[in-house]
């Protein structure tokens, strides 16, 4: 089951809305972007072309399926990553570095463990009112939502997945991992007493997406 996407833009046209689904859902072919927007296949690649033309996606090696067409599949360029909000990362990255160079380690970890506690605190005031497991996850992901995560849960054999299919803090995190074990800290405390949290994907080592599993507790 998939439960709905939070803080889903509202993109000013249909090639917006196709960077969206290619940044939430990773490559896919025209005819399944077609298909998700509600329009042919043919005019699903006109986009993809003018998209190209500009940069901001580009095809895949074709693959082969069975005896059929090798299958064409679109993903987005760096450039079309660029495309999301990285919420002034450079700038916030810069300044980490100059609080190393300038103050040492122990005053970026004590600048970290501020801004853990402070997210905390904010998560347990939103979340007060909610009743189970799920209603939390849900408030969640629209919180991350709002600060540009693009988050949504998805149901997965009785556990739960939390998926952020973007980092506005890529860079910044790059810089300093701290936050990246922050985040991680305040989701394992917020769900302590219901359930156990596990990073299972992670954007600065690779990965297309943070995830997060979310296993219930006896």
């Amino acid at each position: 089951m998939v439960y709905p996407l939070n803080g889903t833009p509202a993109a000013e046209s249909s090639q917006d809305k196709m960077l969206y689904q290619l940044k939430r859902l990773g490559p896919l072919t025209a005819k399944e972007l077609g298909q998700r927007m509600s329009i042919t296949t043919m005019g699903a690649r006109q986009h993809l072309a003018q998209l190209e033309t500009a940069s901001l996606v580009k095809t895949l090696p074709e693959e082969s399926v069975g005896r059929g067409r090798p299958v064409k599949r679109w993903a987005l360029t760096s450039l079309g990553h660029g495309r999301f909000p990285d919420a002034h990362a450079q700038v916030t990255s810069d300044l980490l570095i100059s609080v190393t160079d300038l103050l040492g380690e122990a005053a970026l970890d004590k600048l970290i463990e501020h801004r853990t506690q402070q997210t905390l605190k904010d998560y347990q005031a939103r979340l007060s009112g909610c009743s189970t497991l799920l209603d939390k996850l849900q408030a969640l992901a629209t919180m991350r939502s709002e600060e540009g995560y693009m988050a949504e849960i998805q149901e997965l054999d009785g556990d739960y997945l939390l998926i952020e299919h973007h980092c506005p803090i890529c860079i910044a995190a790059k810089t300093c991992q701290g936050f990246c074990r922050s985040e991680l800290e305040v989701f394992t405390t917020l769900l302590a007493q219901e359930a156990e949290v596990k990073r299972e994907e992670h954007v600065v080592t690779g990965a297309r997406r943070c995830t997060y599993r979310i296993k219930p507790k006896a």
